[in-house]
């Protein structure tokens, strides 16, 4: 079962925001919510293909890049020179950790109103619920099999499945700091293509087996290769593009690319796998290709209305927030589909429709009331004064 994803990143308090940026991660995380609807309408009848925003899961590669774009422009400049390596981790602790607390507890909240059941019906002690938690909290994965991965499908955070993404977020930021961030632009450009070569053989000739490169949430071992290498190629690529952009002038780039977005996510699966996996192919130039572009032109445009600011600055203020939250309710959606035997959007979309508005309401709420409250307080109490 493939997860999305979100990753959040906020630039450096000294440099302005790239509004279309924090506008198209808003865009993905909203399609992203759409995905997993149609996963579980696909889930609910025994693992068909996913429909109409079929290759959802390519957020995880897009927010990867956009990430690393991000943090190379945010710190890069600065990291090992005006701030420590310890401030810098505080501060990447401080803008992500929160809101997976908070995915947790609700990832428990929704698993205790589930009846505590593992998805074929198994029933589950609080104790190991509660060790789930725990875990979940300080980040610390589960292995298949173990008696705390409570959902009993081998998902590496079983209370909140998309997390699987940020642990590797961490990892990207871990190597960033110690290691991606010192190499030169030669060297940062050889990595990349090194990695995307490997990205390229793992998409093309579909070393998962899936028919597609939605790996990465469960901690086999193809899993959690295939997991390193959907991060540190876009991660990295990312970087590179930060450290070599020039803007050009594009009108209406943020209507551009979330149009585009829109129909690569829509794309339906294509069948083929010989010579190569053609659904591979297209991941490949989606994710080498297409989605670079779209970070350069994104950080190329600036809105020029109020509507499309509001849109954007909405968007992207509430994309972490849903991506942290919305997964837990969807399992309760998903079992209420597996109980009620529905199978497709038109049987549902009512409730769907309602899922989907109140995701995006709770996103918002958590925002205001918990996540810029806490991350605030940490600030103030953990980081220094200096950049």
């Amino acid at each position: 079962m493939s997860k999305g994803i979100i990753s959040s990143t906020a630039f450096a308090d000294t440099k302005p925001h790239y509004e279309i940026l924090d506008g198209l991660r808003g865009v993905a995380a909203l399609l992203v919510v759409f995905y997993h609807i149609f996963e579980g309408l696909s889930f609910a009848a025994g693992g068909t293909l996913i429909t109409t925003i079929n290759h959802g899961y390519l957020a995880v590669d897009f927010f990867f890049i956009l990430s690393g774009f991000v943090i190379g422009y945010a710190y890069d400049d600065r990291l090992g020179k005006s701030m420590t390596l310890g401030n810098f981790f505080k501060r990447r602790l401080i803008r992500l950790h929160p809101m997976i607390v908070l995915g947790a507890v609700f990832g428990a909240i929704a698993f205790f109103l589930q009846g505590s059941v593992q998805w074929d019906g198994t029933k589950v002690t609080t104790s190991c619920v509660m060790l789930a938690l725990l875990c979940a909290l300080f980040f610390i994965p589960a292995v298949p099999g173990v008696r705390y991965e409570v959902r009993g499908n081998g998902e590496m955070f079983p209370l909140n499945g998309p997390s699987w993404s940020l642990f590797f977020e961490y990892i990207g930021n871990i190597l960033y700091a110690l290691f991606i961030q010192k190499l030169s632009n030669k060297a940062l450009t050889v990595l990349v293509a090194l990695l995307g070569v490997g990205l390229a053989w793992f998409a093309l000739f579909d070393v998962a087996g899936y028919g597609m490169i939605g790996v990465g949430w469960t901690l086999d071992g193809v899993n959690f290769l295939g997991g390193l290498i959907r991060m540190l190629f876009p991660f990295s690529m990312g970087m590179l593009l930060s450290r070599h952009f020039k803007p050009i002038r594009v009108r209406g780039a943020f209507w551009i690319c979330s149009a585009v977005l829109l129909i690569l996510f829509c794309v339906p699966y294509i069948e083929g796998q010989d010579p190569i996996s053609f659904n591979g192919l297209f991941e490949a130039v989606c994710i080498l290709v297409i989605f670079p572009c779209l970070i350069w032109i994104g950080a190329t445009g600036r809105t020029t209305d109020k509507r499309s600011t509001w849109i954007c600055k909405f968007s992207g203020d509430i994309s972490f927030p849903l991506y942290a939250i919305h997964y837990p309710i969807m399992y309760l959606f998903y079992a209420w589909l597996i109980e009620n035997k529905y199978y497709t959007i038109w049987e549902v979309w009512p409730v769907a429709a309602v899922l989907y508005v109140g995701c995006v309401i709770l996103s918002y709420l958590c925002l205001k009331g918990y996540d810029e409250p806490v991350r605030k307080w940490l600030t103030a109490k953990f980081l220094s004064k200096k950049k």
